[in-house]
């Protein structure tokens, strides 16, 4: 009779274990910020990378983003003149990144929109020899087998194939950010400084929103949501 207990807790903790396991796995969005080390530098168009389940997201104008993870995933920073960074996700709560300059050459912004610097980027990766960013289409293999064959293996456009997938998703971004604004939010709103991050980091629309919104729109949301924001502050 004395073992019965026992074996009762044994068949708890089988049970729980898995529970807990699953707990774990389970995906939340993880919001952060890209700063450069020493400085307040914001570090817009940095690519954070979820080594787990290959997500890609970028950075926007002032250095936020958010991506799926869940508890002990490792997620991967990189930008151009700044060393790769690896954070490991303990838990949904916002996470600052900051990465050191590798160089110091200044960084030319003059007449230089975000867009038309990425699409620089995939000019680089077409004068490298990848014309397809690493996905020749099929008649490629009969009219020219050498340049589809280097583009399924080679390693530049492996590299492309992964920007391609980085540019896609920070076109969307762009979108949000042209009616989800530090300008927009502060005109609309009295917030300014860490209340002004923070609202834009917990408030952030995600594109599936903000797609198709007129700058009403934009506006609705941001005073709907400001007034939410006033209201968890007074709890």
């Amino acid at each position: 009779m004395r073992q019965i207990p026992f074996v009762l807790l044994a068949l708890l903790l089988t049970a729980f274990f898995p529970l807990s396991q699953a707990l774990a796995q389970q995906d939340f969005l993880v919001k952060g910020v890209v700063m450069e080390s020493g400085t307040m530098n914001r570090i817009a168009l940095a690519e954070i990378t979820n080594k787990r389940n290959n997500f890609v997201v970028g950075s926007n104008d002032m250095g936020i983003f958010e991506i799926k993870a869940s508890v002990g995933d490792t997620l991967v920073i990189v930008k151009r003149d700044f060393s790769d960074r690896q954070v490991r996700v303990v838990g949904p709560m916002d996470v600052v990144v900051k990465l050191n300059r590798t160089t110091l050459n200044t960084v030319n912004i003059y007449g230089q929109s975000k867009k038309q610097e990425m699409n620089q980027i995939k000019q680089d990766f077409r004068d490298k020899g990848s014309f397809y960013a690493g996905k020749p289409p099929l008649l490629s293999y009969v009219f020219t087998p050498l340049t589809a064959i280097y583009e399924l293996f080679g390693k530049t456009p492996k590299n492309a194939r992964r920007f391609n997938k980085y540019y896609n998703t920070e076109l969307q971004q762009s979108e949000i950010d042209d009616f989800f604004n530090e300008t927009l939010i502060q005109k609309e709103t009295d917030l300014r400084g860490k209340d002004l991050e923070q609202f834009m980091l917990n408030y952030r629309p995600d594109y599936e929103q903000a797609k198709k919104w007129t700058e009403y729109d934009a506006i609705k949301y941001i005073r709907d949501n400001y007034a939410k924001y006033k209201a968890s502050i007074k709890k």
